[in-house]
């Protein structure tokens, strides 16, 4: 199986990069962050690393360093892969790095424009971009796979705010790529799906909580939906069910959760747990039920 995962770096990136090399996947994992450089996050993460850690899994790691909005950097990727594969076999397009750029509550004619057409170029363009010219490889075979990786379900965002009208475009706008997707590639026999982590304990917000991922549950007294958190390799483990299922046509065009498909699947998070947080919101946060976290584990 031959995979990209287009902004590998961390999160949830990071975590279907390794599961995908866990089922024995060969995957480039790109981005922008390198041991040389980094992006404007600014955070230590690495394309390295991750694809070290696909080796280590038992997969074989490539990592390259390409900005997904530049079109000869990502056109020269797909040159790359179809020189050394012939072919790609799934494409996780999960390019993001926009949390720093969001003014969260602050009304559109009060958040600062450039970030915010920064962050939407981040979150939609790049996923473009990179469809473009890289499914040339995948509809040479069927059975291709493509994962549009967003935040919220489409149930959800739909009748929610997401905080910030940018946010908002860029979140919703990732679903509905996936569907557009799925009718390009249905001739073809590959199928395209939009998928979201729950309640994501990366790299990033651990250190937000000012927790670990050995000391997590420190920070369920401030707040109980955390208690529903889970591993990025939870929703990689997602992917790489998917990535198996020789009947994935039938999830082509829809809104996929990753506790959703642990059910389906019968798959875990690295505790041997299943959360399921977009059901916890609606039926406890939302819905008034009297119910523990660890109810929805």
């Amino acid at each position: 199986m031959i995979a990209l995962v287009a902004g590998a770096t961390r999160g949830t990136g990071r975590g279907i990069a390794v599961e995908l090399g866990a089922i024995g996947a060969t995957v480039y994992c790109t981005g922008r962050s390198t041991r040389a450089s980094r992006s404007e996050m600014d955070r230590p993460e690495t394309i390295e690393e991750t694809a070290e850690l696909v080796t280590a899994a038992g997969g074989k790691g490539i990592a390259v360093q390409v900005d997904h909005l530049d079109q000869e950097q990502v056109k020269a990727l797909a040159a790359r892969v179809d020189s050394e594969q012939g072919r790609l076999d799934v494409l996780v397009n999960d390019v993001w790095g926009g949390d720093w750029l969001t003014q969260w509550n602050v009304p559109v004619w009060e958040h600062d424009l450039d970030n915010g057409l920064r962050l939407m170029r981040l979150a939609i363009d790049t996923h473009i971009i990179t469809s473009h010219y890289l499914l040339p490889l995948m509809i040479r075979n069927p059975g291709g796979l493509v994962v549009e990786v967003t935040d919220g379900t489409k149930a959800y965002n739909d009748d929610h705010y997401r905080l910030s009208l940018f946010y908002d475009q860029a979140k919703t706008a990732v679903t509905r790529l996936a569907y557009a997707l799925s009718h390009d590639l249905r001739k073809h026999e590959c199928a395209a799906v939009a998928l979201t982590p729950g309640f994501l304990r990366s790299e990033a917000m651990l250190e937000n909580m000012g927790v670990t991922e050995e000391t997590w549950r420190d920070f369920i007294p401030k707040n109980a939906t955390w208690g529903v958190s889970e591993t990025p390799a939870f929703a990689g483990r997602a992917v790489a069910a998917l990535a198996r299922d020789e009947d994935r046509m039938r999830w082509s065009g829809q809104s996929l959760d990753s506790g959703q498909l642990a059910q389906e699947y019968g798959f875990t998070d690295v505790d041997g747990s299943r959360p399921d947080v977009w059901r916890y919101i609606r039926e406890v946060e939302e819905g008034g039920k009297e119910a523990s976290p660890d109810d929805y584990r």
